[in-house]
């Protein structure tokens, strides 16, 4: 999760977009698609850290089906994982399947 957008990016995402509410201190939004093998095991590791951390929740994005938002989020690759902070602002992105350590550092940063 090395790659920080604060300052670049300040679009919000909410339940509007996500389809579902965001976390009470933190959402983990991962970019998939359908034959993707890393996106299944991203999915694990969110879905540990998520059930690790109260208060965070994993929504995960079929990015076929969500082409505006992938467009907007400038998404090119997946899997793609987001973690936003209470407000629903971006405050860390990563390419590829994340590493739980860096998941959870990265959770440290939203929840700060």
């Amino acid at each position: 999760m090395e790659d920080s957008v604060r300052g670049r990016d300040e679009m919000r995402l909410g339940a509007e977009e996500l389809g579902r509410e965001l976390g009470e201190r933190a959402t983990l939004v991962q970019f998939s698609s359908a034959f993707c093998a890393p996106c299944r095991a991203t999915r694990r590791v969110l879905d540990e850290v998520a059930g690790m951390v109260p208060g965070v929740v994993h929504v995960e994005m079929d990015a076929e089906k969500h082409l505006d938002l992938v467009r907007a989020l400038k998404v090119e690759s997946t899997p793609t994982v987001l973690v936003l902070d209470v407000a629903g602002r971006v405050v860390r992105r990563a390419a590829g399947q994340p590493r739980r350590v860096d998941v959870i550092a990265a959770l440290g940063e939203a929840v700060g």
